[in-house]
């Protein structure tokens, strides 16, 4: 099947049957339009409005009223930890080294984090959060748990039948330079942090709503700033030789945290950035799926 992604068009493929029995696409434009195109005829659309960033297949699922898409991501070989460009101007970490091959599999990634309302309609209630932290239907849930996470997911693959999951550490390492179609970026799609990230200097130290700064190369938003996002990975030491897809160590204190937040400074808003931690205000979630139908 061909692939496109426009900047403000959502392609959603129906989740029922065989992709290869479907007649086309459905393009539904962020201003409420929606037409349908076969398959051949993909080549020759042309949008209202229209960007540079790569083709990129999406999965639209709803729960109960709430859309959210699942970007693919063709897997691949990469360099994950403190790169060069990691170091642009900024002191990497020691957790950040040492630098180590890692072969990704395929998969599928959230396209933003987790919102407030996709929480609410999975939970029927969302976290005990604050005004001034931000609070809205297209806010990131934050202030939860690991533990959290996985009963927010349980609950979420017996409503669709499907199998979602935290991304791994390298999953989301790898999703945030932009997979294939990286650029070596020191942020999740550019070396301008403003562009892409909300951070302590242009957030007002608050939340805000997912997908209000520009996508990586993938068209995934958020992957620097805005919240921290868990990963499955117990936290741990880097190992030096290539791995292939790798899951961390089998336990641990603490998950990985990826990403950096709205409270945090740049430096830790770098696509190799690495922390730990428990239950904060500023922790959210991204899912990842290994296979949609």
């Amino acid at each position: 099947m061909k692939r496109l992604i426009a900047a403000l068009a959502v392609i959603t493929i129906a989740l029922a049957g065989s992709l290869a029995s479907a007649q086309g696409v459905t393009v539904h434009k962020k201003n409420g339009s929606a037409f349908n195109v076969p398959y051949a005829e993909l080549d020759s659309i042309t949008f209202d409005y229209y960007n540079d960033y790569p083709e990129s297949e999406v999965r639209t699922i709803d729960v109960n009223g709430v859309s959210f898409n699942m970007v693919f991501v063709e897997g691949g070989t990469f360099d994950m930890g403190a790169t060069p460009e990691q170091s642009k101007g900024y002191t990497p970490e020691e957790e950040e080294y040492p630098v180590h091959k890692v072969t990704i599999s395929d998969y599928y990634i959230g396209e933003t984090e987790v919102t407030q309302a996709l929480w609410y309609a999975v939970m029927n209630q969302i976290p005990d959060l604050t005004d001034s932290f931000g609070t809205g239907d297209n806010y990131p849930v934050y202030y939860i748990s690991d533990t959290d996470c996985q009963e927010f997911i349980n609950r979420l693959n017996t409503m669709t039948g499907l199998t979602f999951r935290m991304p791994t550490e390298a999953e989301w390492e790898y999703a945030a330079r932009g997979g294939k179609q990286s650029q070596h970026y020191i942020f999740s799609g550019s070396n301008n942090i403003d562009d892409v990230a909300w951070y302590n200097d242009n957030s007002d130290r608050t939340n805000h709503p997912v997908a209000s700064k520009s996508p990586n190369e993938l068209g995934v938003y958020d992957m620097s700033g805005n919240v921290y996002e868990w990963c499955s990975d117990w936290y741990g030491t880097y190992p030096s030789d290539p791995q292939n897809n790798p899951t961390g160590p089998s336990t641990g204190s603490y998950r990985v945290r990826r990403g950096g937040s709205w409270v945090d400074y740049d430096d830790r808003c770098r696509v190799s950035y690495r922390y730990y931690a428990g239950l904060l205000l500023n922790v959210g979630l991204r899912l990842a799926c290994t296979l949609i139908p």
